[in-house]
């Protein structure tokens, strides 16, 4: 079977979303160790997802392998980009210069799957003014004069709890059509505003429950 290109017409459950990425960072490995074709059987044996379940997920993705051989490496890279939205270049501003608002302006991988960084704020006399990365720093005061001469319609947001919701508030106002929040607190936002929500904490608590589970089975 010659590898095709088809039309996707299902809404991608957000599972198979989050593991997409997964495939497209093994390819890229692969295609860096000489490989030219990659099968759902060889990226489970990497990343210990079933077979049958990585060809479910890209049957979702507009292209098709070959039987007993897989799918042609440059083809699912550039597809996957694609698909992700990685080879589109998505502006985004960032709010709170913590510790972790920092490390992700010092974070120069978020370009390579399609977000920029663009500017920053923050209330801090010492941060405003500043850069870090590269990326400027402004006063959160100034948000909405900024977004009167921008494209930018994503906001990161890396505050402190007690402000989250409120902050989140202004960006809305200010015309941010997606926030990605960092907080563990639960934003409510407008009909139509994209919410991808990432805690750390959350992710550690679990971590931690599954550990102790398994300390408690061992003894």
């Amino acid at each position: 079977m010659a590898a095709s290109v088809r039309k996707v017409v299902d809404k991608v459950p957000e599972p198979t979303l989050r593991r997409l990425p997964w495939y497209l960072s093994n390819a890229k490995l692969m295609k860096e160790r000489g490989e030219t074709f990659v099968s759902s059987t060889q990226i489970s044996r990497q990343i210990n997802i079933d077979a049958s379940q990585i060809a479910k997920d890209l049957s979702y993705v507009a292209i098709s392998g070959r039987t007993r051989v897989g799918y042609q490496i440059d083809q699912l890279i550039t597809v996957l980009e694609d698909f992700l939205g990685f080879t589109n270049m998505h502006k985004a501003y960032l709010f709170g210069v913590g510790s972790l608002g920092g490390a992700l302006l010092r974070d120069t991988g978020l370009a390579h799957f399609g977000l920029e960084i663009a500017g920053a704020f923050d209330v801090n006399p010492d941060l405003v003014g500043t850069t870090i990365g590269g990326i400027p720093i402004h006063h959160s005061d100034d948000f909405e004069e900024y977004m009167k001469n921008s494209d930018v319609n994503i906001g990161v947001l890396t505050v402190p709890i007690n402000i989250a919701q409120e902050i989140t508030d202004k960006m809305v106002a200010g015309g941010i059509k997606a926030i990605w929040n960092f907080t563990p607190f639960r934003i409510r936002v407008p009909e139509g505003i994209v919410v991808q929500n990432t805690s750390l904490y959350a992710h550690l608590a679990v971590m931690f429950n599954r550990l102790n589970e398994n300390k408690r089975n061992n003894l």
